[in-house]
């Protein structure tokens, strides 16, 4: 089947702001025998990217609202990404045509309730038909699902371990980004459902324990910052690599933290996001909100060249201790694409584990995606050990 399709990647959403991004690094980096295709329903949008970009690959006109465009399309490629959200919003077609024609997709959402009424959905279809459904493939939640994966491996199997992330970072979100952090704030009682269902549906009985540490603030002397429990998707997505993966060990304990810096910073952002919260219940400050920052804009490309990220992974077990950390350039848009595109080229091209349904990046790609990541300039190191 592979063979017959026309293409090998499908970008959708490429004339948004990291879409475009993404674009840019397949134009750069996508080795010459890869077909990879724009995919959009705006065609003079599309001709002035693929014009800027200066390469000759396809236009396919397609829009997420029109099931059998986007079924064509699924049909049509090996790999799918997508950059379009709020993925909750506008996700859900490219993901069941994707669960049902056996394509492999990719996206960047940070969306729990779409991740979870997608594997309630369409795991079992996906799983059918071969299909790998790989959510969170940019800084959410690429290096802490593959930092935390590196932490382990460097441990003793075998035994119960415990991994605490860090996440230290510095850049500007786009209007993507906010507006799927409003939608996420504006549907707390549908993500609390979605995961009651998932739980209900999920089978975890295989005998192991994986569970999240028990969070607390505190002062973290390694990196001189005070941190704080950090309620991303990231610590879910680890949480299910450790799950599917049984190099976790028999007992898998998982702690995620955001680094604040001083303690005015740490007691300011709590109550910060707290005020976004209760902004996002309200749906005309909410709509003034998303006027402020577009969707499609997004930091300027001094600004990305000057923002950093770095993960920092303490792990134990077996009587050892190490510390890795994960690092690259800015994570939400330049290092974000990087990730996303190296991520499809993975399971276009690479010789991976036999994988299938919802899946994460640790689970379907690991040491693949890893070693790419590495040769792209994303580091993966060992602080210290003993």
């Amino acid at each position: 089947m592979e063979a017959a399709r026309e293409h090998d990647i499908v970008l959708f959403g490429c004339t948004g702001f990291t879409g475009a991004l993404t674009a840019d690094y397949l134009a750069a980096n996508a080795p010459a025998s890869t077909r990879w295709a724009l995919a959009g329903r705006n065609q003079r949008k599309l001709e002035e990217l693929r014009e800027r970009l200066g390469v000759d690959v396809p236009l396919v006109k397609a829009d997420v609202t029109d099931e059998k465009s986007i079924a064509d399309v699924a049909a049509s490629t090996r790999v799918v990404i997508t950059t379009v959200g709020p993925y909750i919003e506008h996700g859900e077609p490219l993901v069941k045509a994707c669960a049902e024609h056996g394509t492999d997709y990719t996206d960047l959402t940070g969306e729990p309730e779409f991740v979870d009424r997608m594997y309630c959905k369409y795991h079992a279809i996906a799983e059918g038909n071969g299909a790998r459904i790989v959510h969170a493939c940019g800084f959410d939640s690429i290096p802490h699902d593959l930092g935390a994966r590196f932490t382990v491996e460097q441990l003793p199997e075998g035994v119960p371990l415990t991994v605490r992330g860090v996440v230290q970072a510095s850049g500007m979100f786009s209007g993507g980004t906010f507006a799927s952090a409003l939608t996420g704030f504006s549907r707390v009682r549908h993500n609390f459902e979605a995961a009651r269902e998932r739980k209900r549906v999920e089978q975890r009985s295989n005998g192991r324990v994986v569970k999240s540490d028990r969070l607390r603030p505190h002062h973290a002397s390694d990196i001189h910052s005070w941190v704080l429990p950090f309620p991303s998707i990231d610590p879910q997505i680890v949480l299910r690599s450790a799950r599917a993966l049984e190099r976790y060990g028999p007992e898998f304990t998982y702690g995620h933290y955001v680094a604040t810096g001083g303690l005015v910073p740490t007691v300011a952002l709590p109550l910060g996001v707290a005020g976004a919260f209760a902004v996002a219940q309200i749906p005309p400050a909410r709509k003034w909100l998303l006027n402020r920052v577009p969707a499609g804009t997004g930091p300027s490309e001094e600004k990305r060249a000057s923002s950093w990220f770095r993960v920092r992974f303490h792990g134990e077990g077996g009587g050892k201790r190490v510390v890795c950390q994960v690092s690259g350039g800015d994570p939400g848009y330049g290092e974000t694409s990087k990730m996303l595109a190296e991520a499809a080229l993975c399971l276009a091209s690479d010789d991976l584990p036999e994988t299938a349904g919802q899946v994460t990046t640790a689970q379907a790609m690991g040491a693949a995606l890893t070693e790419r990541l590495k040769r792209a300039a994303i580091n993966f190191d060992v602080v210290e050990a003993s």
